[in-house]
């Protein structure tokens, strides 16, 4: 462990390494505490993950050694966070509390991940990030943080008194930023915080933190407004192997995509234009508070209802009733940010299993704001349409059912009568 002392002249730490890597936005809160950091001692790395946002990173770049940075990594892992993180989601079926489809928590590690990287190969014993004290994501990044990198030791300002006693909210960090020139960012017509990457845009706190006011109209930047969406739908047939999407068709265009990351955005780009994949929600966070969050999702609501239907054709019932259950577990896992537990690296393993034979092709129609499926086939179909025709009797003798009725009724049966005699 790095030896630590205090200089008294100037109460700052000292140490033979006080490198730390810093989570950058660019925004407020984070450029504030790139200069505070640089104020307590550190030589600070800016750090970026390029996770599909629209941002210009070389607009952060320079704002970030304009404020005393060293220099700041950008790293692209838009195709990583489909291929190694959304698809084992879509696969997963992650839904956390019914409707929110993870959009930020499946990010989270892969940022940690990449962030971790430049930890390593900048020899830094720190990283740092603007998450709150009260959310999810400083649970994500840390726990993430300690599972790939064990010693690395975490600063986080917002739970560490000597910050938030002297920022007691946004006022003072303006203060500070006037202070120490920095540029604010912060539109007064926008007043919400923002998270956006490939796979959805998350708006919360503002005027969204009474649960009973109706999101801003123009708040919205992924996704039209169903009512002002295109009266002629867009007919599309999606391509499955092992629950992974492989291939998109568009019927109407001929447009088809086969990589991962243009099939993606692709798909964002046409459920955009519907109006598919908004959500407003009341959710538990893992912390243990209520909070209200509005997401769009384009591409993950319509992979996950097409992915569901073909699941659904070709695998057995009682294995589903099990990958259900599992299901579940990994949405859970994923929000609270144990991605890379034991645990969840055990149930993504048999998630992946249960997909061996989930291939095959399904149709849906995208209109006004919903995923109409339309047909669906697979070489690995489940399905007997003889067997389940209502004209032909196939491999099935009726009379069967009989027996079947009687023997599932027997309980019930018997719950009655004992009943009927202990109210007697």
């Amino acid at each position: 462990m790095t030896d630590i002392t205090c200089d008294r002249q100037t109460n700052r730490m000292t140490s033979e390494s006080k490198r730390v890597i810093l989570a950058y936005s660019g925004g407020l809160d984070t450029s504030c505490i790139l200069v505070w950091l640089i104020e307590e001692g550190y030589d600070v790395i800016a750090f970026c993950a390029d996770v599909g946002q629209e941002e210009d990173f070389e607009a952060a770049k320079e704002k970030a050694k304009k404020l005393g940075a060293k220099k700041m990594v950008v790293a692209d892992v838009s195709r990583e966070f489909v291929t190694d993180f959304i698809w084992p989601g879509i696969q997963g079926n992650v839904t956390y509390e019914d409707r929110y489809l993870l959009g930020t928590a499946l990010a989270r590690p892969c940022i940690a991940k990449a962030m971790i990287k430049i930890a390593n190969e900048e020899g830094a014993q720190y990283i740092s990030h603007g998450a709150t004290g009260k959310g999810n994501d400083q649970i994500r990044f840390e726990l993430a943080a300690y599972a790939l990198h064990p010693s690395i030791k975490v600063i986080s300002p917002w739970r560490m008194p000597e910050f938030f006693t002297r920022f007691k909210g946004r006022k003072d960090l303006f203060e500070y930023a006037k202070l120490h020139d920095i540029s604010l960012p912060v539109n007064p017509k926008a007043p919400w915080s923002m998270d956006a990457n490939l796979m959805h845009i998350s708006y919360e706190s503002g005027v969204l933190e009474n649960p009973n006011t109706e999101p801003p109209k123009d708040m919205y930047q992924m996704t039209t407004d169903p009512e002002k969406s295109p009266d002629e739908a867009d007919v599309l047939t999606i391509d499955f192997e092992n629950g992974i999407p492989v291939k998109v068709s568009n019927q109407k265009t001929k447009e088809s995509m086969t990589d991962p990351l243009e099939l993606f955005t692709y798909l964002n780009k046409i459920g955009g234009k519907h109006g598919v994949g908004r959500i407003d929600i009341v959710e538990n966070r893992f912390i243990g508070m209520k909070s209200r969050g509005v997401y769009e999702t384009p591409s993950g609501t319509i992979l996950l209802v097409a992915h569901t239907d073909i699941e659904v054709f070709t695998m057995d019932r009682e294995v589903r009733r099990i990958k259900r259950d599992l299901d579940v577990k990994f949405a859970d896992q994923v929000y609270r940010g144990f991605w890379f537990s034991p645990e969840c690296e055990f149930t993504r393993m048999c998630i992946l299993k249960s997909q061996d034979g989930v291939t095959g092709s399904v149709n849906l129609k995208i209109y006004k704001g919903c995923v109409y499926v339309l047909g669906r086939t697979s070489p690995t179909s489940l399905y007997n349409e003889e067997l389940v025709s209502m004209d032909v009797q196939g491999d099935y003798e009726p009379t069967d059912a009989t027996g079947f009725i009687k023997i599932n009724a027997l309980r019930l049966r018997e719950f009655q009568r004992l009943r009927s005699l202990s109210n007697n």
